[in-house]
Parts: structure tokens; sequence; C-alpha cells
């Protein structure tokens, strides 16, 4: 059994979402980052990092979303959602990994800072117009890169496509637009997944108010 402390609207989705895929048992703890539950002391004591996504069982306690989805398909579902090691897939799987979580979601972060998570005297004005540019051109990479494959990793579903699927629809949910129709229809597959839904409705529950 894992226990997942997350919130709703963050990266925890992506770890719901990878837990429902491979079918395992959890339990998700709110920690209410409206509240500041996230920097109370009963909290940090189980990371000093403050952040959500926290799974914790199985001998492990960790954050990092993208870090969580490799180290769930490596235990649970190996060849399944994550390729072989030492495999031209493998290569292919870990290259998507890194450019989705440092070139096509690090502008939406960058651009989620400044509107309101960091102070405002170290925000940035003309941040909005800077991320959508580098969002943009990292989606027509994506696009290009996804071509006419079913998956990120050829027609193998792995957990390189909850990354890039949760990215993707964090995207349009800020009013980036999802310009290609590759890139479209790859995000309507991934809606249409019953782990995904089961995921929503997990953390949907969970909403505050």
């Amino acid at each position: 059994m894992y226990t997942l402390y997350g919130f709703p609207g963050t990266r925890s989705l992506r770890v719901v979402w990878a837990l429902e895929e491979m079918g395992l048992p959890y339990e998700y703890k709110v920690v209410n980052l409206l509240k500041g539950e996230h920097r109370e002391a009963a909290y940090k004591a189980l990371t000093p990092t403050s952040k959500v996504p926290l799974l914790v069982g199985h001998g492990l306690s960790m954050t990092e979303s993208s870090a969580i989805l490799c180290q769930l398909a490596d235990t649970h579902g190996y060849q399944e959602f994550i390729p072989a090691v030492a495999t031209p897939e493998r290569a292919s799987f870990e290259q998507a990994m890194f450019f989705l979580a440092t070139e096509l979601e690090q502008p939406l972060w960058s651009m989620v800072k400044h509107s309101f998570a960091l102070p405002e005297a170290y925000r940035l004005a003309g941040m909005k117009d800077c991320g959508t540019y580098e969002y943009q051109h990292a989606l027509e990479v994506f696009a290009n890169t996804l071509g006419d494959n079913e998956f990120v990793v050829g027609n193998m579903f792995t957990v390189a496509d909850i990354l890039a699927g949760h990215t993707l629809m964090w995207a349009r949910e800020a009013g980036q637009e999802l310009l290609h129709d590759n890139v479209r229809n790859y995000c309507a597959r991934l809606e249409a997944r019953d782990a995904f839904a089961a995921a929503k409705r997990c953390e949907d529950s969970y909403k505050p108010g």
C-alpha cells in the first residue's frame, strides 16, 4: 500500500494516474496548500522540500513527480509502462522524460511562478509573453517528435505519456493553445483512458470548498 500526499490541481495527479494505470492500492492524503499545510512542521518532517506530491511506501519516501513515475514503472510495470534498460526504446523514453520536464513544462511553471507563486517583488511582468513563446516553441518540437505515433515511445504507453499528457492539459487550462492536430488527438487518447478518469475522480473528490 502506498500513501500519496497531494493536492488537487498539482503534479500529484500524475502519480494518482500512474497508480491507477498499474492497479496499485493507495491512500490519498490531502496537504492543503491553500492553508499552508505543506509548510507545517508535521509535513516538513516527512519531506524537507515541503513539496507535493510525496509518495511513501514499499521502502520509499519520494518527491519529484517525474522520478516517482519512473520508480513506480520500474518496480511495478517494467517493460509495460517503461521500456527495458539499454534498449533504443529506453533511450527514447529517457530523452522524452528530460525534454518534457525541462523544456515543455518549464515555461508553464515560470509563468505560474511570476503570476502568483513568487513574492510580488520578484515577479517579472513580461514573463507570460516569454513563457508563451518558449512553450509554443517546445510544443512544436514535441509535435514533430510525436509525428504519427500513438504514444511518446511509438505504440507503447509509458509513464512518459502521463508526464506529457498532464503537462499538455495543464497548458490548455492555462490558456495555451494546442496548435497541432496530432497533439490534440494525442491528448484526446490519453483523456479517454479509464485510469485517467479514475485519477481525476479521486482528485476532484478532494477539491476544497
